[in-house]
């Protein structure tokens, strides 16, 4: 039998396969190497930005998956490989499961976009979804909080991300305030200085004397209203709430303003 094999009818075929391999390894090196210059940089935009740490490996690391799978895929291509039906493969697999997921991922998604854009960070007094309370934490899936009497609250972060809410931190400032009413028999001018004299005399108080807004606001059924606004730092807002409060309720008794209540005036009437 004789074992000899003539190799120069695959000539063509060893030079076309060895063509595209020696090509297909070259863009695997070069491809590698863009990738790592792409994640350095993508790395460096994540620090900036002060994206969580957490966070921060995570996207990193789906972000490299992504591009070396996409690199992988190509130098199958290159050399030969049918990956169509691969593709095909993967694109229903990642369908199904997203479906299956579907409420998961969108809380993922918000959470990203939460630690990225900063909407609230952790220690700020947020209002949403009908509660409030201090974020005590943001993770990937969820935000807790930390209501007033020690409650832990979970709320989605796809909800957070996709409705409205209320950061009470945001700014540096506040203002506080009041509806004072008072009798209809009582002295309106009265009240209102004995209302400057009590609240904005109070250092905490940031406001001009040129900004002090106290305004008679209704004229309620039993009570003249009036409505007071304070500006004050984050830190003093619930302080001077009640502390003003209690100060305005002792100002008026020692100067016999009164607080109204709701009254009734009943008529008898007696058939002769």
């Amino acid at each position: 039998m004789n074992l000899d094999i003539d190799l120069s009818q695959y000539k063509d075929t060893i030079i076309e396969y060895g063509t595209r391999t020696i090509l297909a390894i070259l863009v695997l090196l070069i491809g590698l190497w863009v990738i790592r210059v792409i994640m350095n940089g993508f790395k460096r935009v994540l620090t900036k930005r002060s994206v969580e740490e957490s966070l921060k490996g995570f996207l990193s690391t789906f972000v490299g998956i992504t591009l070396k799978t996409l690199l992988v895929v190509s130098i199958l291509q290159m050399v030969g490989i049918a990956v169509t039906s691969f593709v095909a493969i993967l694109g229903a697999a990642g369908l199904a499961i997203g479906m299956a997921l579907s409420g998961t991922l969108q809380n993922f998604a918000g959470g990203v976009m939460i630690l990225i854009f900063k909407p609230y960070k952790a220690g700020d007094v947020l209002e949403a979804q009908g509660y409030t309370g201090t974020v005590k934490e943001i993770q990937i899936f969820n935000t807790i909080l930390t209501t007033w009497d020690n409650k832990t609250i979970i709320i989605p972060n796809g909800k957070l991300s996709n409705n409205s809410m209320i950061n009470y931190s945001t700014e540096e400032t506040r203002k506080v305030e009041w509806i004072i009413g008072i009798s209809y028999n009582d002295d309106i001018d009265k009240a209102r200085e004995i209302i400057k004299k009590t609240i904005f005399e109070d250092e905490r108080i940031l406001d001009d004397p040129s900004e002090y807004f106290i305004n008679v606001n209704a004229l309620a059924d039993s009570s003249v209203n009036f409505k007071v606004r304070a500006k004050v730092i984050q830190a003093n807002y619930w302080p001077v709430f009640f502390e003003k409060t209690e100060a305005i309720k002792k100002a008026f008794d020692a100067n016999d303003i009164t607080f109204p209540f709701p009254q009734r005036d009943v008529h008898l009437h007696q058939n002769a």
